[in-house]
């Protein structure tokens, strides 16, 4: 059975806390796209973790973990997330983590190339993490990349690093003072961070067909969300990578198998981190006091999210391109302060209400349709059945299925493993 675990709506959704929770009925986590450009935040036992490349069933001593061929992987990276992890106590070797062949490395000079970019886009930037990930993926589909399974071949290796080096350094040119980059220093640098990795890589297709085959249990895990999809996100303010969970057999090297259940993540509010258009946004000080209630920064990058009311129109269009079967809704605890609670129930575009979620300059117009909640003013982090939350909670949570058109089955309120509600 596989299982995918998605976001909904811009990504932060909670979708790491999600996956520890749930992976304890599960045999095999995936990550199946993305980079170290987005975190997942883990809250247990053991303390606070945030994972850049790392599933976040890695937390569970008992799962195997696997890195799929739709990631792309800065081996620096890893090796630093890998050592941090171990020093905390976790054990990871390739009995519990399974790296795909397929899975793409992100080099140095992608990470320069993706800081060159935005400093010459400017005032036009997309709000790039800088971590290299567009300018790899841009290379993976211009066929100019090199593959986790290429350094099992030291022969080929340095063969396929000459010719994307005489490509890459060519490009680079066009920006003033770039670095050129010699297969030398590309060697020193994989030796150093990838050698490691080494025993971890394995045709991770044939390994999780026989899984499925033999009746394992399967989680696919998503970084992001549906907004940030290259082909179904606010383009071109997305991620490289197809966030959906349509994707993630391919992602994670399984074509041949079906997703048999959809959870979706979204927050009981509104996050966002980059840039782009935001309907929901708030400012001011309604603004800073939810974002420190929701200790609302990136994962990755530390930057302040942009945060606003619960977007039923972008949320609802997030469960049906994710297909979500079921909602998990996050951070309801973080509203227990507020007095007055704003959703954004539609857009006014061009003095028209609309409901849909729009395309291209018309989600630039759009601005935000609000309705106003009661807040319920108290606190719910220690509930743990739905009859437990405040009327008004209750209220509110009910209308937030009832808007995006999809079945709520969990609603966290706080970040350890326990603080959550079974609908």
């Amino acid at each position: 059975m596989l299982t995918a675990i998605v976001g909904i709506n811009w990504g932060d959704e909670g979708k790491g806390r999600m996956v520890d929770l749930l992976s304890e009925r599960q045999d095999i986590i995936v990550r199946y796209q993305g980079g170290n450009n987005a975190g997942h935040t883990v809250m247990n036992d053991n303390g606070k973790f945030v994972l850049n490349l790392l599933p976040s069933g890695i937390l569970r001593a008992d799962k195997v973990n696997v890195m799929g061929g739709g990631m792309v992987v800065d081996v620096e990276h890893l090796y630093k997330e890998v050592g941090r992890l171990r020093d905390a106590g976790v054990s990871i070797s390739p009995d519990n983590l399974v790296i795909s062949d397929r899975a793409v490395i992100c080099f140095p000079f992608n990470v320069m190339q993706d800081c060159l970019e935005e400093d010459r886009l400017g005032d036009r930037k997309f709000g790039s993490t800088r971590r290299g990930i567009a300018p790899i993926y841009a290379d993976k589909y211009m066929k100019k990349a090199v593959r986790m399974g290429d350094l099992l071949d030291e022969k080929y290796l340095e063969e396929r690093l000459a010719e994307v080096l005489d490509w890459k350094n060519m490009c680079l040119s066009a920006y003033n003072g770039a670095k050129r980059y010699t297969v030398a220093e590309m060697k020193e640098w994989l030796d150093k961070y990838a050698s490691a990795f080494l025993p971890y890589i394995k045709d991770a297709g044939r390994y999780l067909s026989d899984a499925a085959a033999s009746g394992k249990r399967i989680m696919l895990e998503a970084q992001l969300g549906a907004l940030r999809d290259i082909d179904f996100g606010i383009y071109p303010y997305t991620s490289s990578s197809n966030t959906i969970a349509a994707y993630a057999p391919v992602g994670a090297g399984v074509p041949n198998l079906k997703v048999d259940r959809t959870v979706g993540i979204m927050k009981a509010y509104s996050t966002c981190v980059g840039e782009g258009p935001f309907t929901a946004e708030m400012f001011g000080e309604a603004a800073s006091q939810l974002r420190e209630a929701g200790g609302e920064y990136g994962a990755a990058t530390g930057r302040p999210r942009r945060v606003g009311g619960f977007d039923a129109v972008a949320s609802r269009y997030g469960c049906r391109v994710q297909g979500a079967d079921t909602v998990a809704l996050t951070k309801l605890d973080v509203l227990d302060y507020m007095d007055k609670i704003p959703v954004v129930d539609a857009y006014e575009i061009d003095g028209e209400l609309v409901g849909d979620f729009p395309f291209g300059e018309r989600l630039v117009k759009a601005k935000p349709h609000i309705v106003w909640f009661d807040g319920w003013k108290a606190p719910t982090t220690a509930c743990r059945k739905f009859s437990d939350l405040p009327v008004k909670a209750q209220e509110y949570v009910r209308y937030i299925e009832k808007v995006t058109e999809c079945p709520i089955g969990y609603v966290s309120v706080g970040a350890e493993r326990d603080s959550i509600i079974v609908m």
